[in-house]
């Protein structure tokens, strides 16, 4: 069976979309392979593309306090995107190049296995679920997957940086996460 590290390094020679001709690193995972939580965000930034790996700027920060109210860390979950390859300036992936990179976060998610995927602002809910969907309307509301796994779309943390009338609906949506995390664990 492949691995997450096996999945990862046959990615450093995916050239499935044009980000690959710009990246500088593959920002693929990083967190606990067997995490019960996993956070799926919608690209890297420029931080992200020096460091390989995902959530280490501003927003990332923040990622990082929100998990802390909760009482969970970085290896406590994994961290994933949509796409692995920073778009230029930061803009959202293309539909065509999140399609490119879908095929290996499914894969992500078979192998992590989590009980629970919070999807990080509206890139991860319209190629996730549905390109209709609306993260204003949907975040805070529970899905599931046909394979029984429990969803939560919620604003992304640069989202909240840029308004501060977010953090209260996040900080809501974190504690329903929490609370059914803990129905998870053993």
């Amino acid at each position: 069976m492949m691995s997450l590290e096996q999945l990862a390094s046959d990615m450093r020679q995916c050239t499935r979309c044009g980000l690959a001709e710009g990246r500088n690193k593959l920002v693929f995972g990083v967190g606990n392979p067997q995490a019960k939580l996993m956070m799926i965000g919608e690209g890297p930034g420029k931080d992200e593309d020096e460091q390989g790996i995902p959530f280490v700027g501003r927003a990332g920060q923040l990622l990082d306090r929100i998990l802390a109210a909760i009482y969970l860390t970085r290896e406590d979950v994994y961290i994933a995107n949509i796409v692995k390859c920073r778009p230029p300036n930061n803009r959202v992936p293309s539909r065509t190049e999140a399609v490119a990179c879908l095929p290996y976060l499914y894969r992500q998610i078979e192998l992590v296995n989590p009980g629970i995927i919070v999807l990080l602002g509206s890139t991860a809910l319209q190629n996730l679920i549905s390109s209709e969907a609306r993260i204003t309307k949907m975040r805070g509301q529970w899905l599931e997957s046909r394979s029984g796994i429990k969803i939560m779309p919620t604003y992304h943390p640069a989202a909240v940086l840029r308004d501060p009338t977010k953090r209260r609906p996040v900080w809501e949506d974190f504690q329903m996460i929490q609370e059914e995390y803990q129905r998870l664990l053993p």
